[in-house]
């Protein structure tokens, strides 16, 4: 599995190399994020330890706009040790958060117990139950959606809702929440907008998935994305 480090520190990052390289992980290390985010916009990572101190961009800031668009494993790592500091860096879209000085040991247990559920998947992408995988599919490059390879032709606010949905599947998201995905401030009289554009996306969605419902609502709450195969098992 493909493990990226953003960390400014090499003393750090050789330690974290050296240690998961061992253990077969293939790793790449970068020193700013504006690098990281390149990488993981270009190539496939299964796994991120993001350092919350870089040179160019606060780690927090920078797992906000990875969580746009991917649902990648992220694991903090700083010299912030108080409560109040992990529990943002949990709030804000992190799997798990470790202060330094670190145990390179306990590191490698904690970069395995986060890729379990990743190896689990991989491994049964096989399964007829799971078309979605093949299905729905982003293209970042171009900032649409493609279903079977057909594009659906999303606008840049479509595009942002179906990212932040898609990135986090079945989790409940309100007017607001999609809101400040898509960058718009929420005291923009915008909020009911979102509903023109979920019912746009859904009628996108339908002409290439005429028999799959994909973006639910969760009345009082908001939206969610449903998987296909889940709907077809």
């Amino acid at each position: 599995m493909n493990i990226l480090i953003i960390e400014d520190e090499a003393a750090i990052a050789d330690t974290l190399i050296h240690v998961l390289t061992l253990d077969g992980f293939q790793v790449e290390w970068v020193p700013t994020g504006t690098q990281g985010l390149a990488v993981l916009q270009q190539k496939p990572v299964d796994l991120l330890i993001l350092d919350i101190g870089l040179p160019d961009i606060n780690g927090l800031e920078l797992c906000k706009t990875i969580r746009g668009f991917s649902d990648i494993p992220i694991i903090f790592l700083s010299a912030r040790s108080e409560e109040i500091d992990r529990v943002v860096g949990l709030e804000i879209g992190g799997d798990d958060y470790m202060t330094k000085p670190f145990s390179p040991r306990e590191m490698l247990a904690r970069v395995k117990l986060r890729l379990k559920p990743r190896a689990y998947q991989a491994a049964n992408t096989g399964n007829s139950s799971n078309a979605e995988q093949s299905a729905l599919q982003i293209s970042l490059s171009d900032f649409d959606f493609k279903w079977n390879g057909q594009y659906l032709g999303l606008t840049a606010i479509e595009f942002k809702i179906l990212n932040k949905l898609f990135a986090h599947k079945q989790q409940v998201f309100s007017r607001e929440q999609l809101l400040d995905a898509c960058g718009i401030a929420c005291d923009a009289g915008y909020q009911r907008n979102i509903d023109s554009h979920i019912k746009t996306l859904r009628q996108k969605l339908k002409q290439h998935a005429p028999d799959a419902e994909l973006i639910k609502t969760k009345r009082g709450f908001g939206y969610y994305y449903q998987p296909y195969q889940v709907e077809n098992l």
